[in-house]
């Protein structure tokens, strides 16, 4: 079985780690010189990896790469914190990056800096974001970046099943890469029926436990599926009382937490109107 290193964050970037900066800073000149411990004191991450870099323009700096399943507001204070741990440990500079791995809930603003101002006195921290959903998945194949090879479902255009097993077939034709197959397959099966991944690819869920994400990503599934079962069940109640369900109704369900959509259950039940309704999502 796999450690946790293996399927980690640092094992994804360490598997080329030249094409990984180059990518993230976005500057051909950059080059990986070492990937560096990332714990500081009581702080310890799974998914944060620091890598040592060199560009002739700058000398020597700090890559602090943080992998998130998902976003959410704790980020910037996360980043501005993580930034500078870094900065301090290792005396170098450092370029902050956050790779969001799935979309947050519409309702959610995803943000490039921290800002605070306390007092009369700022503190400030840029970070550069990258949203895999809006990269394209054949750049993955063209940069030869293996990192990314298991995410490449959820990437833009990846969720066709010619892109699926294009990412399979460079994975199983490394022995370094294949151990990574069971990673893709979950990512695959948010695009594709969980059948056809199994048919086309091993799902070995043992080896997928030991992933850093994995209890995030179980935790997400239960809560996701917790809120399609109770905004169903709203929809439901609402098309018996009154017909008809106008599209951006439903869609703002889409976005409504659990607890919200319960409250909305005791409005959809309450009210003598659709349009009452309506006005009790805004409440």
């Amino acid at each position: 079985m796999a450690k946790v290193a293996d399927i980690g964050s640092k094992r994804l970037i360490n598997l080329a780690p030249d094409a990984w900066v180059k990518w993230v800073t976005q500057r051909p000149e950059v080059v990986a010189k070492e990937i560096l411990g990332s714990e500081f004191h009581w702080i310890s991450r799974e998914t944060d990896v620091l890598v040592k870099a060199y560009s002739a323009n700058h000398g020597d700096f700090l890559v602090l790469n943080e992998l998130q399943l998902r976003y959410t507001t704790q980020m910037p204070l996360r980043m501005r914190a993580y930034a500078a741990l870094a900065q301090e440990r290792y005396r170098l500079p450092t370029y902050p990056v956050l790779i969001n791995i799935l979309p947050p809930p519409s309702t959610l603003n995803i943000v490039n800096s921290y800002e605070q101002e306390f007092l009369g006195l700022r503190a400030i921290q840029d970070y550069r974001v990258i949203n895999l959903w809006e990269i394209d998945a054949e750049i993955v194949f063209e940069q030869s970046l293996p990192s990314l090879l298991p995410f490449v479902p959820i990437l833009r255009g990846g969720g066709e099943v010619s892109v699926v097993q294009r990412a399979l077939q460079t994975l199983r034709a490394d022995a370094q890469l294949n151990e990574l197959e069971s990673l893709l397959a979950f990512f695959a099966s948010f695009v594709l029926d969980t059948p056809l991944v199994q048919q086309i690819m091993r799902w070995d869920m043992a080896v997928l436990r030991e992933s850093p994400w994995y209890e995030e990503i179980e935790q997400r599934g239960i809560q996701l599926g917790l809120q399609q079962g109770v905004q169903r069940q709203l929809v439901r109640v609402l098309r018996r009382r009154f017909g008809e369900i106008p599209h951006e109704v439903e869609a703002r369900l889409e976005s409504e937490s659990v607890e919200k959509l319960e409250n909305l259950m005791d409005s959809a039940i309450a009210v003598n109107s659709l349009e009452e309704f309506i006005r009790s999502l805004s409440a």
